[in-house]
């Protein structure tokens, strides 16, 4: 795999993480995938209206709870999707993770780098898998909070050094030896 960075990016809703995304897009070869992106499809074809009002994030998260319990469906779908991407053609791929313990066990298995984005007055966090959020110890932190004409080309520069800072190789842990979350909140 050459020159291909993974970045794990969280924040409030409505903070400006796709749009980001989508500047760097310019640049770079983007891959963006979600810890849902199966989850919606499943609760598509259940009825959802595909609004992500507090009721449809509700859902989701509940569903994606579901499903980790069950058999780690979402975090199996991002290691598929991080084989893909080795594989297939992308400079970076952005994986939105909500869960501190999910970002975790990610990371135990896919070498990344961690990047919260933030925006002034957007830092409610209204479900409980969103209040923990914050309560994680990021590798980056980006504020958001400018127009997007100044912020895009800052968060270019920000993905560029992200890019440039793992290009040392990390050795990830095999999958099989992966930290479950109930061993991760006893440590």
């Amino acid at each position: 795999m050459e020159n291909k960075t993974v970045i794990v990016i969280n924040g409030a809703g409505g903070v400006g993480k796709d749009t980001l995304i989508q500047v760097v897009s310019h640049k770079f070869t983007v891959w963006n995938i979600s810890s849902v992106d199966r989850i919606k499809e499943i609760a598509k074809s259940a009825g959802w209206n595909c609004v992500k009002d507090e009721a449809g994030r509700k859902l989701l998260a509940d569903l994606k709870q579901v499903f980790t319990a069950y058999n780690n469906f979402p975090f199996r779908y991002l290691v598929a999707q991080y084989e893909q991407f080795k594989r297939l053609n992308g400079d970076v791929m952005f994986v939105h993770i909500r869960e501190p313990e999910e970002i975790l066990k990610f990371k135990q298995v896919v070498p990344c780098k961690t990047l919260l984005v933030t925006r002034s007055g957007s830092e409610e966090w209204g479900l409980d898998f969103e209040k923990n959020v914050a309560n994680f110890e990021y590798d980056y932190t980006f504020d958001n909070s400018k127009p997007i004409q100044e912020s895009g080309a800052v968060f270019i520069e920000l993905v560029t050094q992200i890019i440039n800072d793992s290009q040392v190789p990390e050795a990830p842990v095999p999958v099989t030896e992966v930290v479950q979350p109930a061993e991760i909140a006893e440590t």
